[in-house]
């Protein structure tokens, strides 16, 4: 059975860049100063918010910095058991 996504990874990725630049303005927040909190170059922020693209760890700074820790520790942690085979072999 195919699973049916209706958005890309770069969608996905856009939405995600989308928030994090609305929680960065919320704070009143430019980009230089989320730079210097977070380590993570201007450069890369700006290309973050207008491409989505950045790594991992440059995001897990951005969170960090923007007090948004709790929404990356929570990535696949809330994932359903789509079977009760699932929950047998987890427990093995």
């Amino acid at each position: 059975m195919q699973k049916y996504v209706w958005e890309t990874p770069e969608e996905i990725n856009m939405s995600i860049a989308k928030n994090t630049r609305m929680l960065r303005k919320r704070l009143k927040m430019s980009r230089k100063r989320l730079s210097e909190l977070s380590g993570v170059s201007y450069a890369s922020i700006k290309r973050f918010e207008e491409t989505g693209n950045i790594s991992f760890l440059s995001l897990t700074r951005i969170a960090v910095a923007l007090d948004a820790v709790g929404d990356i520790k929570r990535i696949f942690t809330e994932v359903p058991y789509k079977s009760i085979q699932e929950v047998i072999n987890e427990q093995k």
